[in-house]
């Protein structure tokens, strides 16, 4: 990959809240809200239990993110971003940690994950191409 570009970049360590799209065995949209974060040029993401969205992965690799700014009030629409990517199953322990800095970004710095248990599964993101809506104008850039 060549790597994200810097809006992306940018607005992912802001910390949002991602909607992850996935295909479900019928065809049909599957969308679970996830957090996510930077790995280098990879996002990753870490689950607990293996859920549809994992299951999806696994049989079929396509998912879509759509990230959403900040609030800016009064604004009518905050800009977002739309990243067409493949996804990878990555189970071990690396997860843990991955799980626990998000943690820190998703509810506070000072929050631990202190070894909870479950199904622990890393996801690992690579992006086709991202659109971006609102930041300037609206572009679309394929990243590979």
């Amino acid at each position: 990959m060549s790597g994200l570009p810097r809006e992306l970049r940018d607005l992912i360590e802001s910390g949002p809240f991602a909607h992850l799209s996935t295909i479900n065995a019928d065809g049909s949209p599957q969308v679970s809200v996830v957090w996510i974060g930077l790995d280098g040029d990879d996002l990753v993401s870490g689950h607990m239990q293996w859920y549809a969205k994992l299951r999806n992965i696994e049989r079929d690799p396509r998912v879509v993110l759509s990230f959403v700014a900040p609030r800016v009030p009064g604004a009518f629409l905050n800009p977002y971003a739309v990243l067409h990517a493949r996804a990878a199953i990555e189970p071990g322990d690396d997860a843990w940690n991955l799980l626990d800095r998000l943690t820190k970004v998703y509810m506070s710095p000072d929050t631990d994950l202190n070894g909870e248990s479950g199904h622990l599964v890393g996801l690992s993101i690579e992006g086709d191409s991202v659109a971006f809506f609102g930041f300037f104008e609206r572009r679309q850039e394929f990243i590979h």
